[in-house]
């Protein structure tokens, strides 16, 4: 179902088939948005939990000013930019190195599929700050067009695209040191 049939239902007071269709068409894209910022498959289950649950209890505020698929993106943007910044807190607390933690999360996940090569670009890209790991993310993996996820960040198109080339060229650079 597309996001104006979706944003259809929601106008025409069909608020839990709209919400039933919205995770049954984003659940698995949120999923992948989600995991490559945790690069763990627990927290990123039950951060989609609490991505939908927060989209439901919101779900009667959505104006329709933005495509449902911005709108679900942003609050999944900031549910985990706010649980990697309590994991960073954490680890600081206990003073252990978040880095080598998330590396180490890589390397035991028995989830993970890819080669050594997607390997080492996914440790590479955990140890980017989490504003350039989630623009790279976004444009490299979900393709997003700089204008949508300058509304999902709310944030200049310019400002994206430096940030994408600064991690683009750290990533080059980290990687080729491996």
């Amino acid at each position: 179902m597309t996001d104006s049939q979706i944003t259809d239902l929601l106008k025409s007071g069909h608020a839990e088939e709209a919400f039933r269709e919205m995770v049954a068409a984003y659940s698995e894209p949120l999923y992948w948005h989600v995991r490559r910022l945790t690069n763990s498959h627990e927290d990123t289950d039950d951060l989609l939990q609490e991505i939908f649950v927060k989209a439901w209890g919101a779900l009667s505020s959505f104006r329709g000013d933005s495509q449902i698929k911005t709108w679900l993106w942003r609050i999944a943007t900031n549910e985990t930019l706010n649980f990697l910044r309590r994991q960073r807190l954490r680890a600081a607390l206990s003073f252990k190195s978040l880095d080598a933690y998330e590396e180490q999360r890589i390397d035991e996940d028995p989830w993970f599929n890819g080669d050594d090569a997607e390997r080492r670009l996914m440790k590479a890209l955990s140890r980017l700050p989490d504003k350039q790991r989630l623009v790279f993310s976004l444009r490299y993996f979900d393709e997003m067009p700089y204008e949508e996820m300058s509304r999902v960040l709310g944030t200049s198109v310019g400002a994206l695209k430096a940030s994408y080339h600064i991690a683009a060229e750290k990533l080059r650079l980290d990687i080729s040191d491996d």
